[in-house]
């Protein structure tokens, strides 16, 4: 099956170097004055991304969080980095007391989330938007929870994307908090029908237990490691022995990677740093010193395999 981006399906190995996890629009709550809401600015950070060796990248800002579908489209097709969009939701922390989507069920949810993947993603999120579509399909479904914590707000999510999963064969990626609560999201997901191998574990790697990653990556699920360029939490040193851990118990076949920058304050385009280009020109050739060319499937054939849309259930 092909992988969905917002200029169309491409087939997987099309994609070429892929970042799994980044943002080029967001805007919530939980960040003030650290707002992507500049279409000129987070063009120019898609294009130090793809000057650093990317040719594609996920854009992970789900339903309410300030994505841009448009803008998004205008970006891919300017600087040539092949976008996947995301539709979904955030965990509930994201979200005013009084947002819309707080209002909607499961099977609600999952049909706005069918909505963006099957025909198009609206100009702007809204409750019953009679907006005209963009003609960009998102690609992925994305859920959040909390820190050990599943909130009735993320529960619905998750059965929503779960219906939306099953009726489109889109993949999933969910947000952990240093990656508590793990096994309990595969359950879920699991019991509504979902196969571990559809689903992408996002901040596996905030908590750096190898053991623990093993685990996840034999029920088939995958490792989204999307934490370096963050020493006041954990060392690039460490997420380097964390994967070289998890290489040397097998579960290399599973790891995928990116930078989850997420920050005006952290992307270059907007007068911060490190920027997006971190992840390949500082980050990668660290991995590859350790590890050697096998690096390149977590950037490579890894991604191009989750990406890929399944068969859909119904």
């Amino acid at each position: 099956m092909n992988v969905r981006t917002v200029l169309g399906d491409v087939a997987p190995d099309e994609l070429g170097r892929v970042d799994y996890h980044e943002h080029l629009f967001q805007v919530t709550p939980l960040l003030p004055g650290d707002e992507l809401d500049d279409e000129a600015a987070s063009r120019g950070e898609a294009a130090v991304l793809k000057a650093s060796g990317f040719d594609a990248m996920v854009d992970a800002t789900p339903i309410g969080l300030g994505r841009d579908p448009a803008g998004a489209v205008r970006i891919s097709a300017a600087t040539g980095l092949a976008v996947v969009a995301t539709t979904g939701a955030h965990r509930e922390a994201h979200y005013a007391p009084s947002h819309w989507l707080r209002s909607l069920g499961a099977e609600e949810r999952a049909n706005l989330f069918v909505r963006d993947l099957l025909e198009g993603m609206p100009e702007r999120d809204a409750p019953g938007s009679t907006t005209p579509l963009t003609g960009a399909r998102a690609g992925l479904l994305k859920a959040g929870i909390g820190y050990w914590s599943i909130s009735d707000f993320e529960r619905t999510t998750l059965e929503g994307v779960a219906l939306a999963s099953l009726s489109t064969g889109a993949p999933i990626m969910v947000h952990l908090e240093f990656c508590t609560a793990a096994h309990e999201v595969l359950d879920l997901l699991t019991a509504s029908g979902i196969p571990e191998t559809r689903v992408v574990l996002a901040h596996a790697d905030r908590d750096p237990d190898a053991a623990l990653h093993l685990e996840l990556a034999a029920r088939g699920a995958w490792l989204g490691y999307d934490g370096m360029a963050r020493p006041r939490t954990r060392s690039d040193a460490e997420l380097v022995a964390l994967t070289e851990a998890v290489v040397a118990g097998g579960g290399a076949g599973s790891i995928l990677l990116g930078g989850d920058v997420a920050r005006r304050t952290r992307y270059l385009s907007y007068g911060g740093m490190p920027g997006l280009g971190y992840l390949a020109t500082r980050y990668l050739p660290r991995l590859r010193a350790a590890l050697g060319p096998l690096v390149d499937d977590f950037t490579g054939a890894n991604p191009q395999r989750f990406l890929a849309w399944a068969a859909p259930a119904s």
